[in-house]
């Protein structure tokens, strides 16, 4: 299974360059999206990739990315929903919503669906990462979701987690039958600068001492990877979530069948 075209998105750092790395010397062709300039070309000039710039606080960033995915490349074989990240106070975006939401959520919602015909003529899977924040810290309230009613940094961030996993299993459904596989995943609490911008009390975990303690991005991509090699249907079953390559308890939200539809069709609706 060499030489198929996978995306990566956040994979100018952690986990994302990790897998990039891994899955270039497996003989991918990876392609890497990330937010920064140079750490994006860096990770793309090592491995040999191609690299694309977003920033997914702009969704104008996420449809130009999809527009030049859909040029240059005739097949997309994995898409790795991986940008994410944990915010601090709460503050909009330019295009109006939480950031915490936007950049989890509804910018990888934004990309998966502008791409959805391609990845349906690939017979894509879309990996989403997702986080145990997602039981820890979620109560998805549908009718709040850019939380203007009440907010805390690992609120946003846990609702933002179940919605990647709302999304993966209502992604399965409506286009199970017409090729795409999707399985969203816990990396494992890595050692990155996921939180370094977060006023959460994560960021002590993560910029203390303590992050010694931390799995190292290579094992915390080792999910993703696997999600991207294995086989869908046999090594792996679409529309579920895993923690170290295993299906995992996730929030009973989760497993909310009208909620996951509700949240696509609203999401659909503030991306517009």
């Amino acid at each position: 299974m060499s030489g198929r075209t996978i995306v990566i998105t956040g994979a100018s750092d952690g986990i994302g360059a990790a897998a990039a790395r891994e899955l270039a010397r497996a003989g991918e062709r990876v392609v890497v999206v990330g937010r920064s300039p140079e750490k994006t070309r860096a990770v793309a000039a090592e491995i040999g990739a191609e690299a694309f710039l977003a920033d997914f606080a702009r969704l104008d960033d996420v449809r130009a990315l999809a527009a030049r995915l859909l040029e240059a490349y005739p097949r997309i074989d994995v898409l790795a929903n991986n940008a994410g990240g944990i915010m601090g106070t709460r503050a909009d975006t330019v295009d109006g919503h939480e950031m915490t939401f936007q950049i989890n959520h509804l910018a990888p919602f934004l990309l998966t669906t502008l791409l959805l015909d391609r990845l349906i003529a690939s017979s894509s899977r879309v990996i989403t990462t997702s986080s145990v924040a997602n039981s820890s810290f979620a109560h998805l309230e549908i009718d709040d979701l850019d939380a203007r009613r009440a907010y805390s940094p690992n609120k946003a961030y846990g609702n933002a987690k179940l919605a990647n996993i709302l999304f993966t299993k209502e992604l399965h459904m409506r286009y199970g039958a017409r090729g795409i596989t999707a399985a969203s995943f816990h990396p494992g609490v890595v050692a990155t600068n996921f939180a370094a911008e977060s006023t959460s009390p994560m960021r002590f975990v993560y910029n203390t001492v303590l992050r010694r303690a931390l799995l190292s991005p290579e094992k915390g991509a080792d999910t993703l990877v696997w999600l991207a090699t294995a086989t869908p249907g046999t090594d792996w079953v679409s529309g579920e979530y895993y923690v170290k390559r295993k299906i995992a308890k996730a929030n009973a939200q989760a497993y909310d069948a009208d909620l996951a539809r509700e949240l696509w069709d609203r999401s659909a609706a503030m991306v517009g």
